[in-house]
C-alpha cells in the first residue's frame, strides 16, 4: 500500500506521495517558504498563497507532489495530444502526458502530468524512480 500525506489550507490540498519522489530538490528550491524538508511537517501549507503552491507543485518531475482544489474552484489540467518522453542525463525517463500503466498482474494506474521511471535499477519502487539514481552515482 502507498504512503500518502496531505496538507490542507482550505483551498487547496497538497498530496504527497513520498513513493514516487525522485528527490529532485525542485519544490523547495523554488518555493522554500512551504516545502521545508529540514522542517516536520516539511510542508508548511500556510507559507504562501494557493496559487504560488499550485503553480510550483505544477513543476514537480515525479508528480510526487499534486493537489486537488477544496473550495469548488476547478482548475484545468492541460490534456496533451502527444506524450513526451523525455532520458533526463543520469536521471529517470520522463513521461509527460496522460498515461495508464499495467503491471504484471494486469493492474491498471493512471498518471497524468509527468511520470518518472527508473532507468538506473536500482529503485525500491519500480517501475517509478525513487531517486536511487544519485545514491548509486548512475550514469547514462
Amino acid at each position: 500500500m502507498r504512503k500518502i500525506k496531505e496538507y490542507s489550507n482550505g483551498e487547496v490540498k497538497v498530496i504527497w506521495q513520498p513513493d514516487v519522489c525522485i528527490h529532485s530538490e525542485i519544490c523547495f528550491k523554488g518555493l522554500p517558504r512551504v516545502f521545508d524538508p529540514k522542517s516536520r511537517p516539511w510542508v508548511n501549507i500556510k507559507g504562501a498563497q494557493t496559487s504560488e503552491i499550485i503553480a510550483q507543485i505544477d513543476k514537480c518531475p515525479s508528480g510526487a507532489l499534486s493537489y486537488e482544489m477544496e473550495n469548488g474552484i476547478s482548475v484545468q489540467e492541460e490534456d496533451p495530444q502527444e506524450l513526451l518522453v523525455d532520458i533526463t542525463k543520469n536521471g529517470p525517463m520522463m513521461v509527460h502526458g496522460n498515461i495508464t500503466i499495467k503491471d504484471a498482474d494486469g493492474k491498471q494506474t493512471s498518471r497524468t502530468k509527468v511520470t518518472a521511471f527508473c532507468r538506473c535499477g536500482a529503485s525500491q519502487n519500480k517501475p517509478y524512480c525513487d531517486g536511487s539514481h544519485q545514491k548509486i552515482s548512475f550514469k547514462g
